[in-house]
């Protein structure tokens, strides 16, 4: 059975998908109820030190895990600041196993919109662009990366479903 943590964040995560796939964005009002909500809950629910060991953790644990790829321009802030709201209801263990699976949701969900949508060669192209000097610096080139312009871009996706796939995954598996 589902406890109030788990039911609050799965209703959250599908309300940030759903408000994600309509307007690609995710609202800073939803992450910061749900940063307060979890931070409640630990405060009522938890031993007294919930509040660090818990919800301080698993945000900062949420949000560092994300923000490599928000750095190299992967994906928007809104689900980094997501990632972090999981990662506060979660705590920092089960935060690093829903990264790790919204990764690999979201990358299938990637391919599929690049095949679908017919933009799989430009993709290709632009993940040799990147790779290139960061394979050259690897063999002792010293160059500087080239970052990609923002016209070549084939397209964004609406990570929050990744994440909230990742996040129901994670919560069904605990449960199986």
């Amino acid at each position: 059975m589902l406890n109030a943590l788990e039911v609050i964040l799965i209703c959250l995560v599908t309300q940030a998908a759903l408000t994600d796939l309509a307007l690609r964005k995710i609202p800073n009002v939803l992450i910061l109820s749900g940063l307060l909500l979890a931070l409640i809950l630990h405060l009522l629910a938890g031993p007294p030190w919930a509040p660090l060991s818990q919800w301080l953790a698993g945000a900062v644990a949420g949000f560092f895990l994300f923000l490599p790829l928000y750095l190299l321009r992967g994906m928007a802030a809104g689900d980094v600041k997501l990632m972090a709201m999981v990662g506060s209801f979660a705590g920092p263990g089960p935060a690093l196993r829903i990264a790790a699976l919204a990764y690999v949701i979201g990358g299938v969900l990637a391919l599929a919109l690049l095949l679908c949508g017919g933009r799989w060669r430009q993709g290709l192209r632009n993940l040799a662009l990147l790779c290139k000097p960061l394979l050259l610096r690897l063999l002792g080139v010293p160059l500087l990366p080239v970052p990609l312009p923002p016209a070549d871009s084939v397209g964004g996706m609406p990570y929050g479903v990744a994440v909230a796939l990742g996040t129901v995954g994670f919560v069904a598996w605990t449960h199986h």
